[in-house]
């Protein structure tokens, strides 16, 4: 007698089984990969010798998580977003019926009320459970205010895409005064005071910001214009450096460098347009590549000048607007003229409202520009530059405009960058920065200022938030070290993101034909050529 197998069981069995394949070859491949890197680590012992120290543990750990990981993507992954591409669901991140179950009030409620136990009562925690397992309070403190924060921009959804702008603007402009009135309070025990409020405001507000801009600059290059640019980080150095050499030797304002130095690099990345106007993809890429190492082997080797690997220290801090100064022994020092207390908040805060008005600067140029012919000639030449030469489009100004608008605000970034850390060195410009920037706007949809931005958050933000996990080190063992694995966690996010959103985070954007205000065709406006 045969035996038959079911058509339901198989169909039900064959996806887990390729599940538990593709697992299982995840897993070797992680191995294979990683048995070197993780799970052999040379060192030096006291005797100044070199030895081998094996960390199978942790390599157990990364295999079985990329094993596990696999296994869910293909077994559940995989479907859900088959199903939501059938369902062609176009608003929030997971279909509706998927969200209402996960973003329910009890556990809204629950985690609100988790959140604030853990916020007040967090010194009596750390007491009562040990010093040791602290670090794990925190790790629940920050999933619990990110569920809570998905849960309010979940339930009101409607009103936040209707005022996006001007929610998003108030809440740049509100965060951090917040961050510093709520997080310095003793009675939270968080933070370490205010030194520790401010580094929210400096690591995470500022560094973001850095990026956004930079990543908003080479978005006209790459996103609007379509030329790839790989060395995107030396307008970022000609920038530090203007500002650095000419404020340390001749003592000139931040504010008058400022503009210089975004003029110095808007001036450079006309030069760099002339010798590539004939170059399109992977050779445009080679040739910008390279001219990102030449600047940083000039500004090494330049030693009479840049003083090489060495360095500028001692750059001038940011004044404000050339009235008061940040220097509590300089006369003009800001908490002296205004008669209020001596605090090292005030510069942190004026610079991340500096760099914040320089974002939005970046942004409204950008959007102006886009509406203008100039624009419409970048996203021309993007789609077909044969087409655009073809409609009478002079490609050669449109490219050296899209390279020179790019670099300027890099310079502006740049000048900025010095400013704020006070020393500049050639260590700060290398490709790996290029990468990161590209990596954003790419992540972030070409094209879409949102996206970027919210890919900057996502990238810099959390790579930056690594360094305050040090409950990690309490799983993988005390040598583990957070920060160093950064780099890692980027690449695994871009591939999530690639796999979930191939056009990144914001992929689809109004056309700039509907930028403009809509207007009936009337008689005159016909009359005036227009129509």
């Amino acid at each position: 007698m045969a035996v038959t197998v079911s058509p339901e069981r198989d169909t039900v069995a064959s996806p887990m089984q390729r599940a538990l394949r593709e697992a299982f070859y995840a897993g070797a491949i992680a191995l294979g990969l990683f048995v070197l890197f993780i799970g052999l680590k040379t060192d030096q012992n006291m005797s100044n010798e070199l030895v081998v120290v094996q960390r199978w543990g942790l390599l157990a750990a990364v295999v079985i998580a990329t094993a596990v990981g696999r296994f869910l993507y293909v077994a559940y992954g995989q479907p859900f977003m088959a199903n939501q591409k059938v369902a062609n669901v176009t608003t929030g991140l997971m279909p509706a019926s998927v969200a209402s179950r996960f973003f329910t009030l009890p556990t809204f409620i629950g985690a609100a009320v988790a959140m604030v136990l853990l916020f007040v009562f967090n010194s009596s925690l750390a007491g009562w459970i040990g010093a040791e397992p602290a670090g794990y309070l925190q790790f629940l403190r920050a999933l619990a205010l990110i569920y809570v924060l998905a849960c309010v921009i979940y339930y009101f959804r409607a009103f936040i895409h209707a005022n996006f702008t001007k929610l998003g603007i108030s809440a740049l402009v509100l965060y951090p005064i917040l961050v510093v009135a709520v997080l310095s309070l003793n009675a939270w025990s968080i933070t370490g005071g205010l030194q520790g409020s401010l580094k929210w405001v400096d690591n995470f507000g500022i560094q973001i910001l850095i990026y956004v801009m930079l990543a908003w600059g080479l978005n006209i290059v790459v996103g609007l214009a379509g030329l790839l640019d790989l060395g995107y980080v030396a307008f970022y150095a000609l920038g530090a450096y203007a500002y650095a050499l000419l404020a340390t030797h001749f003592g000139l304002s931040f504010w008058i460098l400022l503009p210089a130095a975004g003029a110095m690099a808007a001036l450079w990345g006309v030069l760099l347009g002339f010798p590539v106007l004939r170059l399109r993809g992977d050779y445009l890429a080679i040739v910008t590549l390279a001219f990102g190492e030449i600047i940083r082997l000039v500004l090494i080797n330049w030693r009479e000048v840049t003083n090489g690997s060495a360095g500028i220290s001692g750059i001038p801090k940011v004044s404000f607007f050339g009235l008061m100064t940040f220097n509590v022994s300089d006369p003009n020092y800001i908490a002296k003229v205004l008669n209020i207390a001596t605090s090292s908040a005030y510069y942190k805060i004026f610079l991340y409202y500096l760099i914040l008005g320089l974002c939005l600067l970046t942004a409204f140029v950008t959007i102006r520009l886009r509406r203008l012919p100039v624009g419409r000639a970048w996203e021309a030449l993007r789609e077909d530059e044969i087409a655009c030469r073809s409609l009478g489009i002079n490609t050669t100004t449109t490219k050296l405009t899209a390279f020179a608008t790019g670099a300027m605000f890099g310079g502006f970034a740049g000048s900025f960058f010095a400013a704020r850390q006070g020393f500049v060195s050639p260590e700060s410009f290398v490709f790996l920065e290029s990468a990161i920037i590209l990596a954003i706007v790419v992540l972030g949809g070409m094209g879409s200022l949102v996206g970027i931005a919210v890919a900057a958050m996502v990238m810099i933000g959390g790579t930056e938030a690594l360094r305050e996990l040090d409950f990690l080190k309490q799983v993988f063992g005390p040598d583990f070290t957070p920060e160093l694995y950064r780099m890692l966690l980027f690449g695994m996010a871009m591939v999530i993101v690639m796999l979930w959103k191939p056009r990144g985070f914001v992929g689809g954007r109004e056309p700039t034909a509907f930028l403009k205000e809509r207007r009936a065709v009337s008689g005159s406006f016909t009359k005036e050529g227009h129509g």
